[in-house]
């Protein structure tokens, strides 16, 4: 089983930038695409980005094409997700999760979620 914990969200003025992190523990990290999702209070989780296992592959929402990046470092056990050029519209809880099956755009495809960092974008 894998355990995510994600860090380094906080406050930012829009047109600036933050790097999230996600910590992952647990023997399937490597063999696991890993995704970033997003919600506002009264809204669903919505797909932000997704990386392969191997990284070779990435996928983003239209939202935030050519601003935010997604990375991961199989060594450190870690995915990240680099967001430039925010927007008050970006602000939400973000949220680290395992792909187990399925679409990489849905949020069923995904067994494992950390426990959500809050971004917040100020105009």
């Amino acid at each position: 089983q894998v355990q995510l914990v994600e860090s380094g969200g906080g406050l930012v003025q829009a047109g600036g930038s933050l790097r999230l992190s996600c910590a992952a523990s647990g023997h399937s990290f490597n063999t696991a695409a890993m995704g970033w999702f997003r919600q506002v209070p009264g809204n669903e989780r919505d797909f932000v980005a997704a990386i392969s296992w191997s990284g070779s592959s990435t996928h983003y929402a239209d939202s935030v094409k050519g601003r935010f990046a997604i990375s991961r470092d199989n060594a450190k056990n870690t995915v990240y997700l680099q967001m430039n050029s925010l927007k008050p519209e970006d602000t939400a809880v973000y949220y680290c999760a395992g792909h187990v099956s399925g679409s990489y755009y849905y949020a069923n495809a995904y067994g494992y979620w950390g426990q959500g960092t809050q971004v917040t974008v100020s105009s």
